[in-house]
């Protein structure tokens, strides 16, 4: 491998020994006597062999990939080389960060890396250069992100996809994914959880807005290697998407709505929402009543607060209230009943 003269996270393959038939014709002349492996020689050699020989008819290549047609979709297939590069993911490794954990950032060095054959756009050398990937250890790191980041990592692509609609992959769902891992790293976890994910968004807003206005997100496992460098992003496009977002970020959390799965799901299913809705709004109504007469029972003690909440009608009707949504959120309709802490949690999610 030899990064020198590539752009960051790619490299070219130089021939140090012998290699299967099959590849002979991806080799190229690099003078001084060196061979070297060409990306895209490489990825022409399955439209080259289809004509001779029975098989597959790939469709014109996609980025590192030969999509396959399947029935009436296809397959995105990418021919990829096993990379020992091990002072990236060193670097990688030693970086200062609350996530994650000692024992996954040990797992993700020991998976290695991926050549795959696409180079840098914008490279002299694009036809030869191999792009360095994580593959195996990013889908590790993705599973040992929590529930909140996760459903995050759901929004915003979703967010991607149905909102910004990006025409040639201006924004993609892998630079969400890298939005999210970078907020990750570098926050404390127990600061990611369900009261929070609006928060995220919001800040995940701010980030892509950031990286669309400087063209620049770095990635995740070489954070030199900028993912919006090359995307074709336009001027105009670029106006457009910043403004889009200062809207969607004044809306959170609101701006779900501007997503059709979410919506619909709030058009097909309306009984529910309506129902929890006003048990929320009668719960608040309660709440407000108690916290206006507060100051009639400020002086008593703990015995007679027990007691003016038994005799308090309202307050009867806010314990049912908390039952009744506690059974729904625990077991969807089941008889079986929450303990008082559980129902306390989830009046304080409920209500926030």
């Amino acid at each position: 491998m030899d990064t020198d003269i590539c752009y960051p996270g790619h490299s070219i393959l130089l021939l140090e020994r012998g290699l299967p038939l099959f590849l002979l014709s991806a080799l190229q002349n690099y003078g001084q006597g060196k061979l070297i492996l060409s990306s895209d020689a490489l990825l022409n050699i399955p439209s080259i062999t289809s004509r001779i020989l029975p098989g597959p008819i790939y469709n014109d290549r996609a980025g590192p990939s030969l999509p396959l047609p399947f029935g009436n979709t296809t397959i995105d297939t990418v021919l990829a080389l096993r990379c020992h590069c091990p002072s990236i993911l060193q670097r990688w490794a030693a970086r200062s960060r609350h996530w994650p954990p000692t024992n996954v950032v040990e797992k993700v060095v020991s998976m290695g890396a991926f050549l795959t054959p696409v180079g840098f756009k914008e490279s002299k050398n694009k036809n030869i250069e191999w792009r360095i990937c994580f593959n195996t250890g990013e889908t590790e790191l993705m599973i040992n992100l929590n529930d909140t980041q996760m459903k995050l990592y759901v929004l915003l692509k979703m967010i991607a996809k149905d909102v910004l609609k990006p025409r040639h992959k201006e924004v993609t769902s892998y630079m969400m994914k890298n939005i999210v891992l970078w907020l990750a790293e570098n926050n404390h976890q127990y600061k990611f959880h369900e009261r929070s994910l609006f928060f995220w968004l919001h800040e995940s807003l701010l980030k892509l807005r950031t990286a669309l206005s400087a063209k620049q997100l770095p990635y995740f496992m070489i954070p030199e290697r900028n993912l919006m460098a090359a995307t074709g992003l336009t001027d105009a496009q670029q106006r457009i998407w910043i403004t889009t977002l200062t809207d969607m970020m004044d809306e959170c959390p609101k701006l779900i709505r501007r997503l059709p799965k979410i919506r619909q799901a709030i058009i097909s299913h309306p009984d529910p929402l309506r129902w929890y809705n006003g048990r929320r709004i009668e719960l608040e109504i309660i709440l407000l009543e108690v916290i206006k007469n507060a100051t009639d029972i400020s002086d008593i003690s703990f015995g007679d607060m027990f007691y003016y909440v038994l005799q308090n009608g309202v307050m009867w009707r806010a314990v049912e209230i908390i039952a009744e949504v506690s059974e729904k959120v625990r077991s969807g309709g089941s008889s079986e009943t929450a303990n008082l802490f559980e129902g306390l949690q989830i009046m304080y999610r409920f209500l926030m």
